[in-house]
């Protein structure tokens, strides 16, 4: 079974379960309606030693603050603010002490920077390596949610940032070099917590979520959630260092991906370059046809062997 099977599996078995308002499967994070025109949001993820992290490469003062910000990601991309968080871990036994401590550091530099409280969890052993689960709890205006299933037929395709250093990132890691520029990209995420928001107060920005698997899967999340097509121009891809590949295929940019009316998309631009000092670059279109991405180079279609990460 596929991850992704899995996951319309367990939506099945539950569809008959009365959910006392907060929203079914199928977005970065669900929501509930709370009156007053006001939401909130939940989403959780999980960072597992030897899948997700490497412990001899990756400071626990680092780990602390990816673990984090890899969950408010999920809160941005639902174009809400993060307020709170709730934090699990398994430890094996050496790794209860100094590293811990490192750990919850640097999970705490991070929250207080985002303004983010700690407001519950749970410790446990592992037999052999650490687990970290976070809870993440958002909050904002109901009108400024952005859900996968609001892309149009027209629309342009954004992403907010440069695709592709985290996955060259970890390419250096494997390969020992743990020094690069891309490494420390890899082990540093930054959550786009403000343009998140900000992008949920846009009323011409339709569906978004965050880029953790890769432009090539992630985008074909919001394609079939709204039923539509995609035309991806490659050459205006945002790529690190060139490499296509690793922003299309890469995992783990949390890069924001949205699409927005193709009336607005120019001013949407202007006015997020002058907002937040960097680029919002338009990579595409949504057209009307089956769920899947078209790419296209210069006027010409490709059909390249592209494909983001899968989990299992």
């Amino acid at each position: 079974m596929t991850e992704f099977g899995l996951i319309d599996f367990a939506a099945r078995l539950f569809a008959d379960v009365d959910r006392h308002g907060w929203e079914a499967i199928g977005d970065d994070c669900t929501v509930l309606d709370i009156g007053g025109g006001e939401v909130v949001a939940l989403t959780t993820d999980m960072l597992v030693e030897g899948v997700h992290f490497l412990r001899g490469a990756t400071p626990a003062r680092e780990l602390g603050r990816k673990a984090l910000a890899v969950n408010l990601s999920d809160v941005a991309a639902m174009g809400l603010r993060p307020v709170a968080t709730l934090l699990s871990v398994a430890l094996p036994y050496g790794a209860e002490q100094e590293w811990a401590r490192e750990f919850i550091e640097g999970y705490s530099e991070l929250s207080h920077r985002e303004g983010v409280a700690l407001v519950g969890g749970d410790t446990t052993s592992s037999k052999e390596g650490i687990a970290v689960n976070v809870v993440a709890i958002g909050r904002g205006a109901a009108a400024h949610v952005k859900r996968r299933s609001a892309a149009c037929a027209g629309d342009a395709v954004f992403v907010a940032g440069e695709l592709g250093g985290s996955a060259l990132g970890l390419d250096d890691i494997l390969a020992g070099r743990y020094d690069t520029p891309y490494a420390a990209l890899h082990r540093n995420p930054e959550a786009q917590t403000a343009e998140g928001a900000w992008l949920g107060g846009r009323s011409e920005v339709h569906a978004m979520m965050d880029l953790s698997d890769g432009l090539a899967s992630d985008l074909v999340h919001i394609l079939r959630a709204s039923s539509c097509g995609a035309v991806i121009d490659v050459e205006n891809i945002p790529a690190a260092g060139g490499n296509v590949r690793a922003a299309v295929c890469g995992g783990e940019d949390y890069k924001l991906l949205l699409t927005a009316s193709a009336e607005g998309a120019e001013e949407l631009q202007r006015d997020f370059h002058e907002t937040f000092g960097r680029e919002l670059y338009r990579v595409g279109r949504i057209v009307a046809s089956e769920p899947r991405i078209q790419w296209r180079e210069r006027g010409v279609d490709i059909d390249p062997d592209w494909h983001g990460f899968v989990h299992f």
